[in-house]
């Protein structure tokens, strides 16, 4: 007998299928010479420092540095503690047993880092030392899973990529535990959590928060042009830019006088050939969702995972936007299905048989995975998010392999009196991978707009003239999409130019563990959204002044301990060596953060309104009575918004808060209102009378 072991029941269950394994066990399936069983993703994990004999937060027992780590069974919160999950022991207990009665174990978790991880800590845990062989496959097609089984591998291929795992995994638990233990400890109000990866993305976040709020806008003035030539209307800009108003009207009023004429001084043409974009990664994909469709980077994350596990997609955690060669003769396959959907049958005829673009061809490119693409079994009944980013996917593709697009741009410099003026052209010549979606400029490039034929010394007359007032603009808060392009490029935020070349492919985070890592911060309370745009809430902005000059908070060395990884991973580097390095860096961090000075919040002292004996105690999610007895407690997040010190005071003094503006309810609608408290201490909203209840 064979056991396979997958990462999901829903994969098993494929997998079983196509196996003949049909049927169905507590925990696994069989038949055929197989069992087929599963984790629940992270069955096994590092065990905490309560698992080494440490409990709550301990200035003795810091650095904390397991000789060895210990692994131990996920665990899940009860009441106060956490306990093993009974779920994963009872499902560990069946892939024993079923390792125990196989000759042989083939690995299919997800073929990937964290899937790798998965598996090696189930084998470490269980201390198995069965040869085992690996099923590694990007799609969860028919013919996908028939091939791996032909292509199995050998298990020990995949050392470095268990390595650079486990890596991860044991740097994170020593950077993390230890720099949230010693802030904490330092602050001595509440919880504060630091990490690896999250607190240089905080950073991030904070630094473009204050530059954008500290920026300091100044007004300028521009006059702009009207023209018409061979019945074309358009318009030039000014290249001066005037502070003062008055100069700028003084300028126009001089050209007014001068006959209201303009002179092409140069023209140029320039011929530009747009190549088409390349397939989706993961990062590229949930970027485009984020600004199209307004999903978040975990919502985004989720569907493409979904539309995995229904063999829509290929595996969708990938960090490739690039095909390997062997893959090429499957595109027209995919094109051809696309041909039967209605949503695509436009975009399809616009595709040139024949003369598919191979740009995206490139097995150096392509990492543990390739570039996204849709499987050859069409959809019928999504749900309309699903069916929104399975279409982006698809028109990608269709976008890939077409043809480049060729514009001629024209650059044109007039001059009205001795002020010099703009213009600028852009005319499609051949429409190329544009005509697919029929979107012919960027959100952030010049609009396409075709000018008559202009040459230098042709004279125009000025139609009408105008000041112009413009305002700097800061630089702008960002979204999500803006977020995960510059984790995926931190190098771009390194000041050091050579540190910046060395580490410009290089990220924070992996495509897989970016969303969750954006996702870990709103858990945090580190970040809020407000509209489209992420910003640091009060306490987020409070650990990024502790932090923000330690190398935890540090673009480049997060971006070079990924580097580190990738060659563990490919067995250039040293995993031990990576791990020593990871334990001096919490021992200095530690002894850093313990003797950090935290400016405590200016807390009012104030006596609980159930008991009125106890002084209640402020956190930064609740302010609650010690009294258990009493146990009166308020939470400060209330439908969305963080409720002020301000307000906490006057709720408990004077029984109301001011009001309270944009909170949402459970269907989503924004309303104000005021939070009172009865007799009894108990709070309820109270809306204003004019606009009960005030939605938007």
């Amino acid at each position: 007998m064979k056991v396979v072991i997958a990462e999901k029941p829903s994969v098993a269950r494929e997998i079983a299928v196509l196996l003949g394994a049909s049927e169905k066990k507590d925990g696994y399936l069989t038949g055929n010479g197989y069992y087929v069983t599963w984790a629940f993703g992270h069955l096994v994990g590092l065990g905490m420092p309560e698992d080494y004999g440490i409990s709550g937060f301990q200035k003795s027992s810091l650095p904390i540095l397991p000789n060895p780590f210990l692994l131990r069974v996920r665990k899940v919160k009860k009441d106060k503690d956490y306990t093993a999950d009974m779920g994963a022991l009872k499902q560990l207990k069946v892939i024993e047993q079923l390792i125990d009665r196989s000759e042989k174990i083939i690995v299919a978790t997800d073929a990937g880092r964290e899937g790798e991880l998965i598996f090696r800590y189930i084998y470490e845990y269980l201390k198995c030392n069965k040869p085992f062989e690996r099923l590694w496959i990007s799609s969860l097609t028919e013919k996908a899973i028939k091939q791996g089984f032909e292509n199995l591998k050998p298990g020990s291929d995949f050392d470095g990529l268990y390595q650079a795992g486990q890596g991860r995994s044991r740097a994170d638990w020593l950077v993390g535990i230890n720099a949230s233990q010693a802030l904490s400890i330092a602050a001595g109000n509440g919880i504060y959590s630091l990490g690896r990866v999250q607190t240089p993305t905080l950073t991030l976040v904070c630094k473009r928060y204050l530059e954008n709020k500290n920026f300091s806008v100044q007004k300028y003035w521009q006059i702009q042009l009207s023209h018409t030539k061979e019945f074309t209307d358009f318009e030039s800009l000014s290249k001066n830019k005037w502070e003062d108003k008055k100069l700028a009207e003084d300028a126009l009023k001089s050209i007014g006088r001068n006959g209201n004429t303009a002179m092409v001084t140069s023209a140029e043409n320039k011929y530009v050939t747009e190549q088409p974009p390349l397939l989706f990664d993961l990062t590229g994909l949930q970027k485009e969702a984020n600004k199209k469709l307004g999903l978040t980077a975990e919502e985004t994350m989720n569907i493409a995972q979904s539309l995995y596990e229904k063999k829509f997609i290929t595996y969708p955690r990938t960090g490739s936007k690039y095909l390997p060669e062997d893959l090429w003769a499957e595109i027209p396959n995919l094109i051809r299905a696309l041909q039967d959907m209605e949503t695509f049958k436009q975009a399809v005829t616009k595709v040139k048989w024949g003369t598919f673009n191979k740009r995206i061809v490139n097995d150096l490119r392509v990492t543990d995975h390739h570039g996204l693409l849709i499987t050859d079994r069409i959809p019928s009944a999504l749900q309309a998010k699903e069916n929104a980013v399975y279409n982006m996917i698809a028109f990608r593709i269709l976008e890939a392999i077409s043809q480049a697009c060729t514009k001629e741009t024209t650059d044109i410099t007039l001059q009205a009196l001795h002020y010099d003026f703009v213009v600028k052209g852009c005319k499609i010549l051949e429409p190329g991978w544009r005509s697919i979606k029929g979107s012919f400029s960027d959100d952030d490039a010049e609009p396409v707009q075709e000018l008559p034929k202009l040459k230098e010394g042709d004279e125009l007359k000025i139609k009408h003239a105008w000041v112009l007032e413009k305002k700097t603009k800061p630089p702008v808060l960002y979204t999500e999409a803006g977020l995960l392009a510059v984790m995926e490029t931190a190098g771009k935020e390194i000041e050091n130019e050579q540190e910046r070349k060395a580490l410009k492919s290089i990220g924070i985070g992996t495509p897989a563990t970016r969303a969750a890592i954006i996702e870990t911060l709103f858990t945090r309370n580190y970040i809020q959204r407000e509209l489209k745009s992420l910003i640091p809430t009060g306490k987020g902005l409070q650990v990024y002044e502790l932090i923000k000059d330690k190398k935890i908070a540090d673009v480049a060395m997060t971006a070079e301990w990924e580097l580190i990884l990738q060659k563990i991973e490919n067995n250039e580097s040293n995993v031990d060596t990576f791990q020593k390095e990871m334990e001096n860096y919490a021992t200095s961090i530690t002894n850093e953060l313990l003797q950090t000075v935290i400016a405590q919040e200016n807390l009012a002292m104030l006596d609980c309104p159930k008991c009125k004996n106890r002084q209640l105690i402020i956190r930064d999610k609740i302010v609650k009575c010690p009294d258990e007895v009493c146990n009166w407690i308020q939470f400060r997040n209330v439908c969305g918004v963080q409720i002020g010190i301000a307000d906490i005071e006057s709720l408990v003094n004077k029984r109301r808060t001011s009001l309270i503006k944009g909170m949402k309810s459970k269907a989503g609608k924004e309303f104000d209102a005021y939070i009172i408290l009865n007799d009894k201490a108990e709070s309820s909203f109270e809306f204003e009378k004019s606009k009960f209840p005030k939605t938007k």
